[in-house]
């Protein structure tokens, strides 16, 4: 392989990544799920590192896309795919939920419907089931489709 071969692809990577990254960061900044996440986790003086975690992995993100990686044979014996898969599921979901629950929170979804509902107590508990059923959509497409 030629290394002008690969010198377009890293380049349009790592542009598109920075482009992507800053629309994300932007998206996020809007929902307000960033200040949110460090209010709420007290790490306010770390909101730095949450803004590079976002850059660098929608960089990342773009690279892997385009040069897929290879995994050794020697870390697959010691880490099977099925861990991996269910690492990076938890960490994709955990990211997904806070996600949905911070536009939720901006746009007041969850209080309009409580209130059009006339749902004075058990909010707690509705929105719990709604996530369980969230969770047991996603797990059936998954085994339906990718089992």
């Amino acid at each position: 392989m030629k290394i002008i071969d690969w010198i377009l692809p890293v380049f349009s990577c790592f542009g598109f990544g920075f482009l992507s990254s800053a629309g994300v960061f932007t998206v996020f900044l809007t929902v307000g799920l960033l200040p949110r996440l460090a209010d709420k986790t007290h790490t306010a003086g770390n909101i730095r590192e949450y803004e590079s975690s976002i850059v660098w992995g929608a960089i990342g993100g773009c690279l892997l896309s385009v040069f897929p990686i290879k995994i050794p044979s020697i870390i697959k014996a010691f880490l099977p795919s099925g861990l991996i898969m269910s690492i990076f599921g938890s960490f994709a979901g955990i990211f997904v939920g806070c996600f949905a629950i911070a536009i939720a929170e901006m746009l007041n979804t969850i209080p309009i419907f409580s209130r059009r509902i006339s749902m004075g107590r058990g909010l707690g508990i509705a929105l719990l089931f709604l996530a369980l059923g969230k969770t047991a959509g996603a797990l059936l497409y998954f085994f339906v489709f990718y089992a």
